[in-house]
């Protein structure tokens, strides 16, 4: 088992990060510290973890530019757009801070009986292991490590080992803004045997994991033998379903859009797209225009709309759902487009795909494909659109696109999924709870939950006179 983390840019193949890999005895080592700071952290006013972590912010979005090229070289998302995320960041934390938090963390006081107080307080669990993703790695990490910190937790982050330097560089400016040693501690490690250990350390009193769903169980799997929260936000397989009645070209530019950027790279991307046969040729060749003006290739470009997928071994993940649903008589419907056929040679880089005349037998449409692919199945009513878009074993997202507002909320209402969109896709909203159905996780973050799995309850019940 090898610990070792070793970041190969997926643009260019090179490595740009490298670590040794913290062992399970330097975790617990790490998660000790954590438990220890926790003891006087939890005594800091709310006031004051309010203002240091405002304070980071402003250093963090300060530094946005920088964050954006390590972005891109990183994960390669155009640098175009990865400033961006740092500004969403901010605009995220600011609303959890300033609209939910006072709100979400005050004492409950129930109705009172005369000669007792009574009220429940929603007390800090402890040490939380925030482990987060590569695909946007500050937005992510910010739905927890504010919300973790404001309610009095200390935090260890395991960054990916994809994006490992937005780990550093958040320990770095937290620091800077005077957050108290050990409160905020990064543990770098790759093995899931690592992992699978890691989570079993009794100091670590949550564990916030955003990944797979694969992973998802297999860390449901190493905890089963402690009683530890777990919250989960795992993979999706988000379906998208066009009305006669839509506005073609507006739906084209929004589902292309949806399942193409960040390279498909997106618990919440459009995965899957079922037109009514009434307009499906018509929808097909809007979204054959719209996808003809992509530009693949280098992400520093600020020319590049899509750059590569995150490795090698994502290309042929990606590529093998092709392959098969083409085997089994889908069609390749991609536009002409010379930067989809002239692929830079290095780096981790596919074109995005159009596929027609797809099936619910084809794992493109029933599993995470997780690319720049995008399936369209032909329904023939709404009835088999929702029946297709609910067979399916994930519940992130879903979307209805229609001029008849009032069918697509009637629409929605039977879909199986955390959250619903009608004329609208791949967006989570931070006043919205942002929770998975089915294989799609466990828990909630944004919204009026978002702090909910850092706090636990405790009960009062004080007689005011003795005897």
């Amino acid at each position: 088992m090898s610990n070792q983390i070793r970041t190969l840019s997926p643009s260019t193949g090179k490595v740009v990060f490298e670590h040794p890999g913290a062992s399970i005895e330097e975790v617990g080592q790490i998660a000790q510290a954590s438990e220890d700071a926790f003891r006087s952290y939890r005594e800091l006013p709310y006031e004051q973890r309010k203002a240091i972590i405002l304070k980071a912010l402003d250093i963090i979005v300060a530094n946005k530019e920088t964050l954006g090229q390590e972005l891109t070289s990183q994960m390669g998302r155009p640098i175009s757009y990865t400033p961006g995320e740092v500004d969403t960041m901010r605009m995220r934390a600011d609303y959890l801070i300033d609209e939910l938090a006072e709100e979400s963390l005050k004492t409950i006081t129930p109705k009172q009986q005369d000669g007792f107080s009574r009220y429940v307080k929603k007390e800090p669990v402890g040490p939380v292991l925030l482990a987060t993703a590569w695909n946007y790695p500050y937005l992510i990490t910010i739905n927890a490590l504010v919300p973790a910190l404001l309610a009095g937790n200390t935090v260890i982050l395991r960054p990916s080992p994809q994006t490992p330097l937005v780990g550093d560089r958040l320990l770095q400016y937290f620091e800077e803004a005077g957050l108290p040693k050990n409160v905020l501690q990064v543990a770098h490690f790759g093995a899931w045997e690592t992992f699978d250990e890691v989570v079993k350390i009794p100091q670590i009193k949550l564990v916030s994991f955003v990944g797979s769903t694969q992973g998802g169980l297999r860390l449901r799997e190493a905890t089963a033998r402690r009683i530890l929260p777990l919250n989960l936000e795992l993979g999706g397989n988000d379906p998208a379903y066009v009305r006669a009645d839509a506005d073609l070209k507006y739906t084209a530019s929004n589902v292309v859009d949806g399942a193409v950027f960040n390279s498909g790279q997106s618990c919440c991307s459009i995965e899957r797209v079922y037109v009514h046969a009434d307009v499906y040729d018509d929808f097909v060749a809007e979204v054959q225009k719209e996808l003809a003006t992509y530009k693949i290739g280098d992400p520093t470009d600020k020319a590049t709309t899509t750059g590569p997928v995150i490795s090698h071994q994502a290309v042929k993940n990606i590529q093998s759902h092709i392959d098969e649903a083409l085997s089994k008589g889908a069609i390749d419907a991609t536009p002409e487009n010379a930067t989809f056929t002239t692929l830079p040679s290095e780096g981790s880089f596919i074109a995005p795909r159009v596929l027609t005349n797809v099936s619910h037998d084809m794992r493109v449409m029933r599993e995470e494909t997780f690319g720049p692919v995008i399936p369209i199945m032909k329904v023939k009513s709404d009835d088999e659109a929702v029946a297709l878009m609910n067979d399916s074993d994930y519940g992130l997202t879903a979307s209805v696109w229609t001029k008849d507002i009032a069918t697509g909320e009637k629409l929605v209402e039977r879909i199986e999924a955390g959250t619903v969109f009608v004329n609208r896709c791949d967006y989570p909203s931070p006043d919205l709870a942002w929770v998975g159905w089915k294989n799609s996780g466990l828990g909630c973050s944004l919204g009026p939950q978002a702090f909910d799995a850092f706090y636990k309850l405790k009960s009062y019940h004080v007689r005011k006179s003795h005897g």
